[in-house]
């Protein structure tokens, strides 16, 4: 059973030591509750019985970090993880008012810090912090870049920080994207004496790209270098392709602090969010030190931590295969992941693993435990062939106790929710055409337009085809003449006209319809919801709000069905599939409050996006896809012919997304063929959801 222990109006100091301490344990979780304008702390803090004796009696988890080189703080959320960070903020900020002290920040843009500013403005206006105090410098800004364009950092920092905060003008230092290239050195050397003179960096805040660079220092940055010109990685700017509506349009260089002038810091705060990231923060945290990953020199920083959520945690050892750090306490989902590792480590199918093998590589205690390698072996195959079934709607007249869905009632009312148009037959067509062939009742419901994702091609070629069918209508040929004469006049990254992103939603709304046709679904069960939160016309798009919950509410009122189908895919590099299943969950609790008979019969199922699938081991059902099914799929996938060749936003993986289904697919039927199942062509994989 957890407890709790209460601390009441700490000392700062202490407080903030104390918080550091029980962070570094990942079994204590630590919240901060303010307490008015003094902003005194109360320290919440919720412990598992643990057995060794470490603060406050429980065990130190040092054991289990062996593999790490830089302190790593996981916590729950990445909401969690940046309170946790605006409150070092914002107590190094008080302290050094009250010594009459200036604070230096080193501030970070992107996504990753944004809810840490969202904190320090609430903690400014709810709480009375100042900032009349704080000095920032900036990391990094592109080159060349207006102040004004909305990709730049400065405009960046004014509207998530700086517009909402008293931080003085002449504070505020970011890299400028304006100078003449002759101009740039200068200035580069400037920008290291004002840090100097200002007395260092404090915290520096960082995040961390793809290829491990921390600013914009890419790989083969030097440990020494200084604020400097860089050209970027085409891997940087593949990730900041959708920001600036095509990589074409993205920078080709930056101004950057260098990796020496960020090892200065006294200390440093490295966030990332996201099994996205998860890659990177194993290789800078447990790697070897080498330019090639410019995180990994973080490691000689004697006060620097990582702070990271689950998702970017999950490939750190300790997290992804904890037997290889300390004992386990084996539970029976340990077990299956534990057992498919080392199926895959010695290269033999399941029921093949020996003794010998489990001792080998750090799990004699489960054969202790369990009795034998026969036994495990044996319990975990049986797992992985209950997940296989080619009924994902339940199979009718058919004992279910071993299935994954019931086999009543039948059919089915199945609700599909695609945040994108295209997401439901991308990852999960298959399943799709299955549910309808099996005569269940299949809605789809398109979350949001996706209308930001259509090249002004697309709207140029179908008014050419409406202005041709209706040449006499004035009113359509003036429409196209505006639209003609703004998309000529386009900058890039520049917003659409709220016409433009009407047409451009109807294109996708078309061919969603049609790929409805395709599979099967009747035209009246496919419902396009186009939440709120998504109608910005930009990348960034607005939290979500009540309104966006009731139209989910309203719609799974009407339906009222035995399952859902929804994205859980938290690697979507835009967000959207993050918010969208959000918004799910928070409809299903307003029911759940309600006491919605029809949910208590519901089962929910999350498939993956189109950048990453689940591990065999977190799979509950996997659908066989046959040779015809696959070429279905892939059928109505091209539907979506405004996706089709050249997506407007293909993340950092250049395919079309049909390759990415084909091969994602057909890699799960391959996996699991060597675990020792049978041999399909492919297969698509889903987590239960259990809200129940």
């Amino acid at each position: 059973m957890p407890f709790f222990v209460t601390l009441f109006l700490l000392k700062s100091p202490l407080r903030h030591k104390l918080a550091k301490i029980v962070a570094k344990n990942s079994k204590i979780k630590l919240f901060y509750l303010s307490l008015g304008h003094h902003t005194q702390t109360v320290l919440y803090i919720m412990a598992e019985t643990l057995t060794k004796p470490s603060i406050f009696g429980y065990p130190s988890d040092e054991e289990s970090r062996k593999f790490e080189k830089i302190d790593t703080h996981i916590h729950d959320s990445s909401d969690e993880a940046s309170f946790y960070v605006a409150n070092e903020i914002a107590e190094l900020i008080r302290q050094r008012q009250k010594l009459g002290k200036n604070a230096v920040l080193g501030l970070a843009t992107g996504s990753t810090p944004t809810k840490v500013y969202d904190f320090l403005v609430k903690f400014h206006k709810e709480e009375g912090l100042s900032f009349h105090n704080v000095i920032t410098f900036n990391l990094d800004e592109y080159y060349p870049m207006e102040p004004d364009s909305i990709h730049s950092y400065v405009r960046f920092m004014n509207e998530h920080l700086f517009d909402h905060i008293d931080v003085k003008k002449k504070n505020i230092n970011i890299p400028d994207g304006t100078l003449d290239k002759e101009d740039v050195r200068e200035f580069c050397e400037a920008y290291e004496r004002k840090i100097h003179e200002a007395g260092g960096i404090d915290i520096q805040v960082l995040g961390i790209g793809r290829t491990g660079h921390i600013g914009f220092n890419e790989p083969g940055s030097s440990m020494v270098s200084k604020t400097r010109m860089v050209r970027l990685d085409r891997v940087t700017r593949l990730d900041a392709a959708s920001d600036f509506f095509g990589l074409e349009n993205v920078p080709s260089k930056a101004l950057t602090m260098g990796v020496g002038t960020i090892m200065a810091a006294k200390r440093i705060i490295l966030m990332a969010w996201g099994e996205g990231k998860a890659g990177i923060i194993k290789q800078a945290v447990e790697g070897k030190i080498r330019e090639s990953v410019p995180a990994t020199f973080l490691q000689q920083h004697q006060n620097c931590d990582f702070i990271v959520d689950h998702a970017a945690a999950s490939a750190l050892t300790r997290v992804c295969t904890p037997w290889l750090v300390s004992e386990c306490k084996w539970t029976d989902p340990l077990i299956k992941k534990a057992t498919i590792w080392l199926s895959e480590k010695v290269d033999k199918a399941i029921l093949k693993i020996t003794n010998e093998d489990y001792n080998e590589f750090g799990m004699g205690s489960l054969v202790a435990e369990i009795g034998s390698a026969e036994d495990i072996n044996l319990r975990v195959f049986n797992q992985l062939q209950r997940t296989i079934t080619g009924w994902p709607g339940g199979k009718p007249n058919a004992d279910d106790s071993n299935r994954p869905e019931r086999k009543d009632p039948y059919p089915k009312r199945s609700l599909i929710f695609s945040p994108h148009p295209d997401d439901d037959v991308i990852s999960m067509g298959g399943t799709l055409l299955r549910l309808v062939d099996q005569g269940h009742e299949v809605h789809v419901a398109y979350q949001t337009s996706g209308n930001i994702a259509v090249f002004d091609d697309e709207v140029i070629r179908f008014l050419d085809f409406a202005t041709d069918i209706q040449k006499e209508n004035k009113e359509l040929l003036e429409q196209f003449r505006e639209v003609r004469e703004f998309l000529s006049n386009k900058k890039p990254g520049e917003v659409d006209s709220p016409q433009i992103q009407k047409f451009k939603g109807l294109i996708r709304k078309g061919e969603a319809l049609a790929a409805c046709r395709y599979c099967g679904v009747d035209e009246k069960n496919a419902h396009f919801q186009n939440l709120p939160f998504y109608e910005t016309g930009t990348v960034k798009k607005k939290p979500f709000s009540q309104e966006d919950i009731r139209i989910t509410y309203d719609l799974l009122q009407k339906v009222q069905p035995h399952q859902i189908f929804a994205a859980g895919d938290l690697s979507d590099p835009h967000g959207t599939h993050r918010v969208c299943l959000q918004v799910i969950y928070s409809a299903i609790e307003q029911l759940q409050q309600e006491g919605a008979e029809w949910l208590k019969d519901c089962y929910v199922w999350l498939y993956r996006g189109a950048w990453q699938e689940w591990d065999i081991a977190d799979m509950e059902m996997a659908i066989p896809i046959g040779p015809k099914d696959m070429e279905r799929k892939k059928n109505a996938i091209f539907k979506h012919q405004s996706q089709k060749d050249s997506a407007m936003f293909p993340g950092n993986d250049e395919r079309e997304f049909w390759q990415r289904a084909e091969q994602r697919n057909k890699e799960t039927a391959r996996k699991y063929n060597k675990l020792g199942m049978a041999e399909y062509e492919a297969m698509e994989g889903f987590v239960r959801y259990k809200f129940n």
